[in-house]
């Protein structure tokens, strides 16, 4: 992929993420066919970026009350498993292996639902419903509009309304960015939360291919927080107690303390990223050892 500089392709579709959700929340309140119905039991499949979203929104479906939900990376599927009334798989490619792999699996045994950036795909082809979210597909290799838009339809779908939400957004794109760590980032997040710190700790070693790392909040302290120093960045997307601020303040740690909704906080850490990958010399829309989809095993 060519650019006018390092990373500009990733920021393009970094900065229509506003957009992106507040289409994505107008499909989701539309009821699309295939999306879990209150009660059912669901599985999530995802690989990756799309991993973290499935565990994110499995966390905010069970915490809404509309039913028992699990998430697993493709790969895993156990060969003895649950019984489940729909299967829900995020691929933004469609063309993922293992989701393919996975599906093949499940085909026959439970209703099938795929959402995808690309519905002419072996993903979509396997599922009794497909929900398309083309118009949030990206050309970068490294994921951010598409998996957040994905994940504010299924918010919205949950009944949520994502007014704030997308005002956080639009206030994400602009917002000041802290100092780049020296050395370390380290990202916390509670609840459904923490699936979004891993996604962003992904973001960050895709495009710069720096250290950090992805713990739930009250986990830091339980070891992790050992290597922390003044080069170290601690950047919480959910609120830290008083204790757990001067914990990480007394390491030598710099604290970013986020005040968005925590997919909005994400943009903020996607933006750090390719920053961060162009002071490492590198490029976030090129990243090393990378392609779109992993289409072979």
């Amino acid at each position: 992929m060519t650019s006018s500089a390092p990373g500009a392709a990733t920021t393009v579709e970094i900065d229509t993420q506003p957009e992106c959700w507040t289409r994505g929340q107008k499909l989701g309140n539309s009821e699309p066919a295939g999306l879990p119905l209150p009660g059912e039991r669901v599985l999530v499949l995802g690989c990756g970026t799309s991993y973290y979203i499935a565990q994110a929104y499995a966390a905010l479906r069970e915490q809404s009350g509309a039913g028992e939900t699990d998430a697993l990376v493709a790969s895993e599927l156990p060969d003895v498993r649950r019984h489940y009334d729909r299967v829900v798989a995020l691929s933004r490619s469609g063309t993922s292996a293992e989701v393919v792999e996975a599906m093949r699996r499940l085909e026959g045994e439970v209703p099938l639902t795929a959402v995808v950036g690309v519905t002419a795909t072996p993903v979509a082809e396997l599922a009794d419903h497909v929900v398309d979210l083309g118009f949030a597909d990206e050309q970068s290799v490294v994921q951010t509009r598409f998996a957040t838009t994905t994940l504010a339809m299924l918010r919205a779908a949950l009944g949520e309304d994502l007014g704030a939400v997308i005002s956080d957004a639009e206030r994400a794109i602009d917002s000041p960015l802290p100092q780049t760590p020296g050395r370390q980032l380290v990202i916390l997040g509670t609840g459904w939360a923490a699936s979004l710190a891993q996604e962003g700790a992904l973001k960050c070693r895709e495009s710069a291919a720096a250290w950090v790392e992805a713990y739930p909040v009250g986990e830091y302290r339980h070891g992790p927080i050992a290597v922390a120093d003044p080069d170290t960045l601690v950047w919480a997307l959910s609120p830290l107690t008083d204790k757990q601020r001067t914990a990480v303040l007394d390491s030598g740690a710099s604290l970013e303390q986020g005040e968005l909704d925590p997919m909005a906080e994400l943009i903020r850490i996607q933006r750090l990223a390719v920053r961060w990958a162009a002071e490492r010399g590198r490029d976030a829309d090129n990243p090393t050892n990378l392609t779109r989809s992993v289409t072979d095993v």
